[in-house]
């Protein structure tokens, strides 16, 4: 059954996966996956460790063909993979039809569609924390240990999934058998992870941008893992109480080291959003939604633990009333004949046979309810889904702002960015400023090893802009506004020579970002009829 969550995935993740245009995090990816091996090495030193393995796996898919498509293919893999394993996970611990119900849900989910269709390593990541969660419920410690440590090396919060594992080996009762397997694979995962920790810390000022997280961050965080509308988040978050109460209950009763499939999903959906939330709170923020996406695998299973709950005592109440009003000598009276025949099982003579076809039936028509529910969700936010599929709903669409330079920019036009990183644009699309002149570029970033290049000094901005009469200036606009001055003395330099030199000619607005056309005033003396030339001497 895990075959159709999964193309239900690839359907989603294949509409709409060429925009047309890259946000700023995706252009990152798409320049940085374009270097050479050494200069993608150096880079990860200086900035953006926790995604080096997610740098050099995008160098290798993009040496095939470097376009957006196939950047984003890897996520749209990322995503089916996970949807299947929610289904497989699901099916595990519960029935095939409960299984399937999460890994539909899981695929038509917002949240999952919107990283399904982005060039960074969120959807990877996702399919690494549920292929480790179903090797640890078979208890493969090998694979485990090496499922978790490649996830983590693709997003080092991903290591907080071991919490969440931890907490399911509690709450099944395994045995120390159990706990020392486990014990020595997180263990090892956490070893090898410690570079990389070292490394990411002296790189925080990165994140330096994040806010601590409130409570409307979890209510946000709740209506992206149970529904965006209204009337899908209520029911969703209805089952998934019901799947949770149902599992606190029923779990009493499971044989010791047996996993239940509320206990496995949620300690998912609440235990790595929830430390990294309260992290946050006494040290320097470090939440962002996509962060935890791989959390968002719980909220189906325990949706559709609901859900199998919901199902199963209706049909024990419908076939218990049915026997309480049916003739006496129309019920089954348990004449099994215990000698088995043949080697098979025991013969059931009759009218058993028709009770277990009859039972068969409503167990089919409880799966076909529930498909026909979760269809209802896709309906109900389709028009999430479609403007999900539109460049202008990602942060920036460094594609617009590409178009935008190209109507006005001519070769041998001045170029600034204000600040830096506003230059992703032009190493994303080179083609709308080819010919421009980098007024105060020093070394590109691959030289440098940064991510934009490294700019002159402040004392020598004002000199690599003399004598020009105009320039562009692709900038942040609250930087242009004065609702945020960047810290960088050459940032500022060239904002104050903007300013106090230049005029404004011409504007283009593309979200957060503008477009302008900057030119010199003519001086007083410009201004001047030209003076005349002396009058002949008189002879």
């Amino acid at each position: 059954m895990v075959g159709v969550p999964a193309a239900v995935m690839l359907a989603f993740g294949l509409w709409g996966v060429d925009r047309g245009g890259m946000w700023r995090d995706e252009a990152v990816t798409f320049q940085v996956a374009g270097r050479t091996v050494p200069q993608i090495w150096r880079l990860v030193h200086g900035v953006d460790a926790v995604h080096g393995l997610y740098y050099l796996l995008m160098h290798a898919v993009l040496a095939v063909h470097a376009d957006e498509v196939v950047l984003r293919l890897p996520s749209v893999a990322g995503a089916v993979l996970t949807t299947a394993l929610v289904a497989e996970v699901g099916a595990r611990l519960a029935r095939p039809r409960a299984g399937l119900w999460a890994g539909l849900l899981y695929a038509v989910n917002p949240m999952a569609g919107h990283y399904a269709q982005e060039g960074r390593s969120y959807a990877l990541v996702a399919a690494g924390v549920m292929g480790a969660t179903l090797l640890l419920l078979r208890g493969a410690w090998w694979g485990y240990g090496l499922v978790l440590g490649v996830t983590c090396w693709l997003h080092e919060f991903a290591v907080l999934v071991v919490l969440a594992h931890g907490l399911s080996l509690a709450l099944a009762r395994v045995r120390g058998r159990v706990w020392r397997g486990w014990g020595c694979a997180a263990g090892a995962v956490l070893l090898s992870l410690l570079p990389m920790v070292v490394v990411s810390r002296a790189q925080a000022a990165q994140v330096a941008w994040l806010r601590r997280p409130t409570g409307e961050t979890v209510a946000g965080l709740a209506r992206q893992f149970f529904g965006a509308s209204e009337g899908v988040y209520w029911v969703c978050l209805g089952l998934a109480v019901v799947g949770l109460l149902a599992g606190a209950v029923g779990g009493r009763g499971t044989r010791r080291g047996e996993f239940a499939l509320a206990g496995v999903a949620a300690p998912l959906v609440v235990v790595p959003p929830g430390v990294l939330m309260l992290a946050s709170q006494s040290s320097p923020p470090l939440y962002v939604d996509r962060y935890v996406l791989y959390a968002l695998a719980g909220a189906p299973l325990l949706v559709a633990a609901g859900g199998e709950w919901v199902a199963g005592t209706a049909e024990r109440l419908r076939h218990g009333a049915r026997r309480a009003v049916a003739p006496a000598h129309l019920r089954p009276r348990g004449n099994t004949n215990p000698r088995p025949h043949s080697g098979d099982r025991p013969e059931t003579v009759g009218p058993e046979a028709p009770v277990a076809v009859r039972l068969s039936l409503r167990t089919y028509s409880g799966t076909l309810l529930g498909l026909l529910a979760v269809a209802l969700v896709p309906l109900q936010q389709f028009s999430l889904l479609q403007q999900d599929r539109d460049p202008a709903r990602r942060p920036d669409d460094l594609a617009a702002i590409a178009r935008a330079a190209a109507y006005g920019v001519r070769k041998g036009d001045a170029v600034l960015y204000l600040p830096a990183y506003t230059r992703n644009t032009e190493l994303a699309y080179p083609g709308a400023f080819r010919g421009t002149r980098d007024l105060v570029l020093a070394r590109t970033g691959g030289v440098s090893g940064t991510l934009y290049g490294v700019e002159v000094p402040a004392a020598e901005v004002r000199g690599r802009v003399a004598g020009v009469q105009r320039v562009w200036v692709v900038a942040d606009r609250a930087v242009l506004a004065g609702r945020w001055t960047p810290r960088d003395p050459g940032e500022r330099a060239k904002l104050d020579l903007l300013q106090r030199e230049f005029t404004v000619r011409g504007e283009a607005v593309r979200g957060r970002t503008a477009v302008r056309l900057y030119v010199r005033p003519l001086s007083p003396a410009s201004l001047r009829p030209p003076s005349l030339p002396p009058r002949p001497a008189r002879w």
